[in-house]
This record gives structure tokens, sequence and C-alpha cells, in this order.
């Protein structure tokens, strides 16, 4: 019969308290305690943080849960606003607006380097008017005009970097959109469409490994995924939970985590991506679609503002996968 050593790699090791950092699947005999432990993979958690300062929803997210980025949204149907606010892990700070009140726009990159594209200004008839392709840039204090998309749309999907990034779907008005273009830091080129046009969307990544989940193909709400290799989008695995409006983070197209969005009504379903397979992990506190997130991490992210079943709401939820759980072994 195999022993421990021969399953994985290493003997039961005799120490008088745990090590700092375990390995999943490790084992070791406590002499302290005099109890055998051993680490598993972490079980994610949420957890209140900060309010905004200003009540909206449709806003733009980036950066990192300790230096994040919320810009645009509405306060009120119609209401578009420019208010631009910085979070330090704790609370948040209302600092320089937006050139362009708009919201449903999209944004990544991090709190000193990021880029917001598409959105929707002020409404007026017929509404595709209100449709921006406008695009800016922010350095950490002011945001600055740069070159405008090609597509003007609202509701979209915008991943990777300020000086590489890619802008996905949307709608522009009438329809939904499988629009893609790439950001060279100069210019906005088309580039292969999305396989199912969709607005309301999430997603995470790079340019060169990015991903796209949920959202609106003019029909339903659904659980669509598609990954991005740097030039063709790929069909993958639903998620469990058809919805739209969601929130996302990811840091490539084999790791991403999605949250929240509506069914309709709202939900706080949280499912992570291992690159095959979406699975059901703990939800979040408070339903709530519409909202601003962090990207470019699946392991830790920010749900930002939004809507939930009573409206528009200021809370920020912080969500966190540990890397490793220690467990005591006993005799059940």
């Amino acid at each position: 019969m195999a022993d421990y050593k021969n399953i994985k790699g290493f003997n039961i090791q005799y120490l008088d308290s745990d090590p700092p950092n375990p390995i999943e699947g490790q084992m070791w005999f406590n002499s302290t305690t005099q109890t055998l432990k051993g680490a598993e993979a972490g079980i994610a958690t949420w957890a209140s943080g900060g309010n905004l300062n200003t009540l909206r929803n449709s806003q733009a997210g980036f950066g990192t849960p300790t230096a994040a980025v919320s810009a645009g949204g509405d306060t009120a149907p119609g209401a578009r606003i420019t208010a631009t606010e910085e979070y330090n892990g704790t609370s948040w700070t209302s600092v320089n607006s937006l050139g362009t009140a708009r919201q449903a726009g999209d944004a990544t990159g991090t709190q000193t380097a990021g880029i917001m594209a598409g959105g929707r200004s002020a409404p007026t008839s017929p509404p595709t008017n209100a449709v921006l392709n406008n695009v800016e840039t922010y350095d950490g204090t002011n945001w600055t005009e740069v070159a405008e998309i090609n597509t003007a749309r609202f509701i979209n999907e915008t991943v990777g970097l300020q000086t590489n990034a890619i802008t996905i779907g949307g709608t522009n008005g009438t329809a939904v959109v499988g629009n893609n273009e790439e950001w060279n830091g100069t210019s906005w080129t088309e580039v292969n469409d999305l396989n199912t046009a969709r607005s309301k969307l999430a997603g995470g990544g790079t340019v060169s490994s990015g991903m796209v989940f949920g959202g609106d193909n003019g029909t339903a709400y659904g659980g669509f995924s598609e990954t991005y290799n740097g030039s063709s989008w790929t069909t993958v695995t639903s998620m469990n939970t058809g919805r739209a409006y969601v929130m996302g983070s990811g840091s490539s197209s084999s790791s991403a985590v999605v949250f929240g969005g509506d069914t309709p009504p709202y939900v706080g379903n949280t499912e992570t991506w291992d690159g095959s397979s979406w699975t059901e992990t703990t939800d979040m506190t408070t339903g709530r679609g519409l909202g601003g997130s962090t990207k470019g991490d699946s392991t830790a992210a920010l749900a930002i503002g939004g809507s939930n079943a009573g409206g528009r709401t200021l809370a920020t939820e912080e969500y966190v996968l540990p890397e490793y759980v220690v467990k005591t072994f006993t005799t059940s």
C-alpha cells in the first residue's frame, strides 16, 4: 500500500508549530498541541468594505482591491455623472472627475494608469445619439481624452492595460454588438468579433489571454463564456447561473471569478473559472448588479456600488480567496 510520502512526495513533518506558508496537501504533526494537521485549498469569503461617497450604478471600476477606481455612472435614471473616486483598501476619496459624463462605459488598468471606453451620455432622441465612442485615460490624477473607439457602444467590457487593451461587445443603442477592438496605446483597431454578440457582460485577463462571461444576447440573459488568445474567441463552458449586468475579474483565460448580476432578480452568486469549468463558491452578502469591479485577479476583487433589490447602493464588498486553510485531523 502506498504511504503518504509516495503519494505526496514528502514525509509528514514533526514540528513545534504550524508552518507559516504550507502548500495544499501538506501534512505535519504539531508537537506543541499534539495534533495531526494539514493544509487544504482556501474557501472564498466576502467582507464589507468602505462605502462610496456618491450613490450610483452603471459605473466603471478598475485597479486592485487596495488601489481601486470608480468612475462615472448615474445617480438616477438619465442623470449621468463624471464623479471619480479612489479606494485605498479601507475608504473611498473623491478625486478629479471624468471629462465626459457617462454611464455604462467600461475601464481597465491600474489606479495610476487606467483607460475607459464607450458609455452613454445624457438621454437624447433617438437613443443612438447618446452612445459614446469617447475614450479617456487616467494617470492617478487627471483624465485625458485620447483616440476614440471605432464603434460607439455602452454596457461593453474592457480588459487589459492602459497601453494594451481590448473593448468588447455592448450595444450601439439599437442592437447588441460583438465588435472587438484592440488598443495599442495610440489607436483602436477592429479585430475578430465575439462568437455571441452581447451586452451587460464582464471579463478579465489580458489582450493575449482574456475572457468574457455572462450578458444579454438581445434575446435572453445567459451564462455565455468565451476566451481570447490574442486573435480569436473560443466558446467555452457556460456559467452555472445565466445572468447579465454581472461583475467579475480574472488574471487570464484560465483563471477568473464572476459575481452578482441580474437573472432577474439580482443575485449574489459567485463562480470561479479554472480554464475548463465554472464552480459555485461563496455568495456575495447582498445580491446586486450594474456595479463596478476591479480586474486582473481571480483571487481578490471588489464589487463596487451598483443596484440591489432596494435600488442603488453605496456598498463595497471585498472578495478574498485565501491560499490555504489549516485543518486539524480527528478520528471523525
